[in-house]
C-alpha cells in the first residue's frame, strides 16, 4: 500500500559521527532514496559506513561485516524495537487500538534470548518442517499456472496485482489454516503493516492504518479461537499442540498465538511478494540473464540468491543497545536505536565483486543478508526461496518473451524496511506464446 507523506519526522538530538553530510541528506521516505537506495548506500559505505541519523534517531550501519555483527551479538543488540512503530501513535490511532482490544505482545521477530530461543524451536518446528514444506510445493506450482492462466492469451499483465500479490498470500493462509471464504479479507488487513511500522504516516493516515491494524487482531484472534476449539493440520494447530503438551504451559498464551499469526501472514506474504516482483524488475531490465535463465531453468535457484542479494525486500532491520559498544570504529552509547541496512550489506564491495552487477550465477550470492542472521533468521526462508523458484521457472516457461512496459513509474511505499514495486507492468505478443 503506497501513501504520500504529509509530516516530516521529528528531528530528535543525539551523538553524531565526525561526517555529517550523509546523516542530513539521508531520507529514506521520499524520492530519490526510494526508487534507487543502492546509490546512496555506496556513497555511505565508502565515506562514512556509519552515522547517526537526527532526523530518525538512530545510528544507521551499512557496512556488510558490521551488520553481521550487529545481528550475531544478540547481548548488545535486542531486537525489542524491531516491530515498534517508528512513529510514536498519534491519540486517534491509540484509540483504535483501544477499540479492537488489541493487545499486541512479543513474538518471534522483537524477543531476545533466553525465551525466544526456547519459542523459536518449537515454532519454526511447526512450521518449515521438512514435511509441510513439500507438501505445499505442488500447490504452488498450480497457482502460478492458474495464475498465468488468467492473463497469459491477453499480452499485458501486472505482475504484482496478477501474480505476485496473490499467491504468497494463498500459500501463507494455506499454511496458517484460514479458509478460502476469508482469504479476501486476511489479505486486505495484511498489508497494512509496513506502513503503519516502519514508515511515518500522518496522522491521519495512521488513524486509518491502526483502524485496519485494529480489524486484523480482531480477524487473527477469531481464527486462534477457532482453532483452539476445532484443530486441523495447520501451523497455528500444530502450535496449540504445542501449549497443550505438558510442561509447555507457560511457552504460549493466546495473545501469543494471534500475535504471531498476524506478523506471519504478513511476513509470508509481503516479503515474497516484493522479492518477487523485486527479481522479475531486475530479470526483465537485464534481458541477457532474463533470456539465459529461460535457456536453462535449472539456474533459477541461483536466480533466487542473486534477487535477494541485489534487490531484497526486506532493506533494513532494527535494534536497540543495551551496552555501550564500538562498531565500525564508531562508539555507539547504551539506549541508542541501530538502523542495520541489510540492502547496502548486500552490495558491500568487500564481498561481492562489482555489486551492481546483476549476475545469476554469482558464486557467492547465498553469502546476502536478505533473511537476517543468526538467532533470528527468517523462518520462512526455505518456503519463500521455494515459492520464488517456482514463480521463476513458470513463468520463464510460460511467458519467455515477457518485457516491460516502456514509460513505466515504480512506486515504492515509503518506510525504512520493506522494499517492492506497487506495480510491475509487463506485456509480450500472445500470438507468439509456446505451446
Amino acid at each position: 500500500m503506497s501513501s504520500s507523506l504529509s509530516e516530516e519526522p521529528t528531528v530528535t538530538t543525539g551523538p553524531r559521527c565526525p561526517v555529517s553530510h550523509l546523516a542530513e541528506t539521508f531520507d529514506p521516505f521520499t524520492d530519490p532514496y526510494l526508487q534507487d537506495p543502492y546509490a546512496f548506500w555506496e556513497v555511505a559505505r565508502r565515506e562514512e559506513p556509519v552515522f547517526y541519523s537526527p532526523s530518525l534517531g538512530y545510528w544507521v550501519v551499512s557496512g556488510y561485516h558490521d551488520v553481521r555483527q550487529v545481528f550475531r551479538d544478540t547481548a548488545t543488540f535486542s531486537a525489542a524495537i524491531s516491530i515498534t512503530p517508528l512513529k510514536e501513535l498519534c491519540p486517534a490511532a491509540i484509540d483504535e487500538l483501544v477499540k479492537a482490544q488489541m493487545v499486541m505482545g512479543p513474538s518471534l521477530v522483537n524477543e531476545d534470548p533466553p525465551v525466544h530461543t526456547q519459542r523459536r524451536q518449537h515454532i519454526r518446528d511447526a512450521l518449515v518442517s521438512p514435511r509441510r514444506i513439500e507438501a505445499v510445493l505442488p500447490r504452488i506450482r498450480v497457482l502460478a499456472n492458474t495464475a498465468i492462466d488468467q492473463f497469459v492469451e491477453r499480452g499485458h499483465a501486472d505482475l504484482v496485482a496478477d501474480f505476485a500479490y496473490e499467491i504468497p498470500a494463498l500459500v501463507a493462509f494455506a499454511l496458517m489454516g484460514v479458509p478460502d471464504e476469508d482469504v479476501e479479507r486476511a489479505k486486505t488487513f495484511s498489508n497494512r503493516l509496513a506502513l503503519f511500522t516502519w514508515g511515518y504516516p500522518s496522522d491521519d493516515e495512521q488513524q486509518q492504518l491502526a483502524n485496519g491494524m485494529g480489524r486484523y487482531w480482531t480477524y487473527a484472534k477469531e481464527h486462534v479461537q477457532r482453532r483452539l476449539q476445532e484443530p486441523t493440520d495447520d501451523y497455528i494447530s500444530e502450535l496449540i499442540k504445542v501449549w497443550r503438551t505438558p510442561g509447555n504451559e507457560e511457552l504460549f498464551d493466546e495473545n501469543y498465538l494471534t500475535t504471531t499469526m498476524m506478523n506471519f501472514l504478513f511476513a509470508g506474504h509481503e516479503t515474497t511478494t516484493n522479492a518477487t516482483a523485486n527479481g522479475l524488475r531486475a530479470l526483465l531490465e537485464h534481458r541477457d540473464q532474463w533470456d539465459a535463465l529461460c535457456a536453462d531453468p535449472s539456474l533459477a535457484g541461483g536466480a533466487v540468491e542473486e534477487i535477494l542479494r541485489y534487490s531484497s525486500s526486506v532493506i533494513a532491520w532494527r535494534r536497540e543497545v543495551v551496552k555501550d559498544v564500538v562498531i565500525g570504529g564508531v562508539e555507539i552509547p547504551a539506549g541508542s536505536k541501530v538502523l542495520a541496512v541489510t540492502g547496502s550489506a548486500n552490495h558491500d564491495e568487500s564481498v561481492f565483486p562489482e555489486p551492481a552487477d546483476f549476475d545469476i550465477t554469482r558464486g557467492n550470492a547465498i553469502k546476502h543478508l536478505a533473511f537476517g542472521f543468526g538467532r533470528h533468521l527468517c523462518l520462512g526462508e526455505r518456503l519463500a526461496r521455494a515459492e520464488m523458484r517456482i514463480f521463476l521457472e513458470e513463468l520463464t516457461r510460460r511467458l519467455p518473451h515477457l518485457r516491460l512496459t516502456t514509460g513505466q513509474k515504480f512506486v515504492y511505499t515509503p518506510n525504512t524496511s520493506f522494499r517492492g514495486p506497487d506495480r510491475l507492468l509487463v506485456e509480450w505478443d500472445p500470438t507468439a506464446n509456446p505451446a
